[in-house]
């Protein structure tokens, strides 16, 4: 049944979604749009907040990237690569496949979204080499795991309210990650969504005349090639001693910052553990900036989206748009329904701030009395904010830029099976936040 469901999706989503890039410009027009025409805004005022806004994620657009460059580098490596195509090993059918992927990918996702979404695409690709599976299903798989992401260990919303000086700690205090992330309405939400996704997934595996498959050549997969140092120059690129000199003490540095500091994942120590496992297990200079080469081919997109996201997410937040959306919601609601109508408005403000920091700065102020007013449980409202926000990233394709970008596709490939996963888990969360 969910086969046939997901066919017309995909052929939907195959024929007129177009690249996320037109993606990107048809929400800058229409968030531009609807801010002179429900905020009254005027054009000069809406453009003003655009270019005043377009560079705002530059430093994040720059975090994305190595994401992107720095997990391929670790994941090309030779040991890397075997691990993987140990663990690959493990998937000897199709329909094993797609559920072994889509559950490494939550796993990694819960852990850390930036991990779960390299690790995620670059274990997909290893699954493709040892079984025939239709490719699109099985990044797409990988991608659906991402919706875990802000109710786990790095969720930006639960953290936001646990840390002492958040901006809304004189309102709501401090709320433990007891009352959030480990809390049983939010674990139990996570537990049903680990056996929900791997068997949507399964369900939507196409038939084999339907299925896309790809070659390795496709893949990326090269034989490695013999190289003779005949300069100096080319015995330093091979130096092994030279990158230990480097990486070694990298991974000191990392050892006292979780053992002896006691800190956590964040998206900059991610990269950092990438880069310096790569280049140890890289072993020469020359081995790593061959996979530095292939790997950063897949970040353009990155590049030249991420500049219009933020001009969105400005003309969103400064015309009151985002807030004008929240207060609507908020204005239906009651206690026992006020968590389900702030998921529906996280999902609807998420496609024009897909950031899960930023998005609560523009709800808090709303949700948060109304929580108070109502009488509702403040935690669970926080959360409907984190899950509302990792539900809509199945349509935005934001997020999915370093994931496509590794695996080689585009967004239109992997959107048609993830509206299925939007309508499911959307029905799962919202019925789960409000009846548990």
């Amino acid at each position: 049944m969910l086969q046939a469901i997901s066919r017309p999706a995909v052929s939907l989503a195959d024929r007129y979604l177009p690249d996320a890039f037109v993606f990107v410009l048809v929400l800058t027009i229409v968030a531009a749009a609807s801010a002179i025409a429900f905020e009254g805004a005027g054009p000069l005022e809406v453009v003003e907040m655009w270019g005043d806004g377009f560079w705002g994620l530059l430093a994040f657009s720059m975090q994305m990237l190595l994401v992107l460059v720095t997990g391929f580098i670790l994941a090309s490596s030779p040991p890397v690569r075997r691990i993987l195509g140990a663990l690959a090993g493990l998937a000897r059918s199709a329909g094993a496949a797609i559920v072994l992927v889509t559950l490494v990918s939550m796993v990694a996702a819960w852990i850390n979204w930036g991990f779960g979404l390299v690790v995620g695409a670059l274990f997909a690709k290893e699954v493709a080499r040892h079984v025939r599976v239709d490719y699109r299903l099985l990044v797409a798989s990988a991608y659906s795991g991402f919706v875990v992401w802000h109710a786990g260990l790095a969720g930006s919303v639960p953290l936001t309210i646990a840390t002492p000086g958040h901006f809304a700690e004189g309102q709501i205090g401090l709320v433990g990650t007891d009352a959030t992330i480990f809390a049983p309405f939010n674990l139990i939400i996570v537990a049903v969504l680990f056996v929900t996704i791997p068997l949507l997934n399964r369900l939507m595996l196409p038939r084999e005349d339907e299925s896309v498959y790809v070659s390795r050549e496709q893949l990326g997969e090269k034989q490695a090639e013999d190289f003779a140092p005949a300069r100096p120059a080319d015995h330093l690129e091979n130096s092994r001693i030279l990158m230990w000199l480097v990486g070694v003490p990298g991974l000191v540095f990392l050892v006292h910052y979780f053992a002896v500091r006691g800190e956590g994942l964040n998206l900059n120590i991610v990269n950092y553990l990438f880069l310096m496992l790569g280049i140890v297990l890289h072993g020469t200079a020359r081995n790593l900036l061959a996979a530095l080469q292939e790997g950063v081919k897949g970040g353009a997109g990155i590049v030249i989206q991420f500049p219009f996201y933020a001009g969105i997410m400005a003309i969103m937040t400064q015309s009151g748009l985002a807030a004008s959306m929240s207060h609507f919601f908020v204005s239906i609601s009651s206690a026992a329904t006020l968590p389900f109508w702030t998921f529906l408005s996280a999902g609807l403000v998420n496609l024009f701030v897909p950031s899960g920091g930023g998005q609560w700065a523009v709800q808090a102020p709303v949700v948060l009395p109304a929580a108070e007013a109502l009488g509702a449980d403040v935690a669970r409202v926080a959360m409907a904010v984190a899950w509302g926000d990792a539900w809509t990233n199945l349509l935005q394709p934001f997020w999915a830029l370093p994931m496509l970008g590794i695996a080689g596709l585009k967004a239109k490939d992997i959107m048609g099976f993830c509206l299925v996963h939007l309508v499911v888990v959307g029905a799962v969360v919202g019925t789960l936040l409000t009846v548990l």
